[in-house]
């Protein structure tokens, strides 16, 4: 059963309360936000295997904290869609501002138009997906996951980068400091082709750069002073 919420009569705090209430979800699966008006902290924090169609544009911190569910906004978000990730899958239907999938451990991203400066900033294990551009200081201190970014990359591309690894189609303004472009093997040409699949790209994978950490700043050397 779809049921719809609709923001300016029942209110924020109301919507993500039910989102919450196990009963409430047992006979509700499937849900519709109308009358979003860019309010923030929508549909954060779920933890149950439902969908959730935001029919506008999001503020902050939209979907943040998700576990399990499927949340699609269609319109562009605000600072930090789907922080804190777990699990589950966002796609934002426009674009996305600041720190869009900002230490998220798990789960798929999708951002459908451009996403703004870091992109990814500090992921653990999230897979994003960026159909548009990506602005600069994306994937910093970025530790576990994939990204994935079928148009340009702004500066400092995985400055201080762990090990998520990066696929980017277009170009890179600058690479941040111990992140380099590396080769493009089997495996990697396999993994990209799901990530596209997975987010309904249509996009050849031996066009993409792949780009990781060239590993001199995990430990602090005083020949790399400079770097840091």
């Amino acid at each position: 059963m779809m049921k719809t919420h609709d923001l300016a009569v029942d209110g924020l705090r109301e919507l993500n309360q039910a989102l919450h209430d196990a009963d409430t979800l047992k006979d509700a699966r499937e849900w519709r936000v109308v009358n979003s008006d860019g309010a923030h902290n929508i549909a954060c924090g779920i933890n149950d295997d439902i969908s959730v169609d935001i029919d506008g544009h999001a503020g902050y911190y939209c979907a943040g904290m998700n576990q399990k569910a499927s949340v699609t906004i269609h319109g562009n978000t605000g600072v930090g869609v789907a922080e804190n990730m777990m699990s589950g899958c966002v796609r934002v239907k426009g674009d996305a501002s600041q720190s869009a999938g900002a230490t998220a451990h798990g789960g798929l991203l999708i951002i459908e138009g451009n996403a703004s400066a870091r992109c990814g900033i500090s992921m653990k294990g999230v897979d994003i997906v960026v159909k548009g551009n990506i602005g600069a200081m994306s994937a910093f201190m970025g530790q576990a996951g994939r990204m994935v970014v079928c148009g340009d990359a702004g500066e400092g591309l995985g400055d201080s980068l762990y090990e998520a690894r990066l696929y980017v189609k277009g170009t890179v303004a600058s690479l941040g400091a111990d992140c380099i472009a590396k080769d493009m093997r089997a495996e990697h040409l396999e993994e990209l082709a799901e990530l596209l699949a997975s987010a309904g790209i249509d996009e050849d994978p031996a066009s993409f750069t792949r780009y990781g950490s060239a590993r001199q700043l995990y430990h602090f050397k005083v020949d790399n002073a400079s770097a840091y």
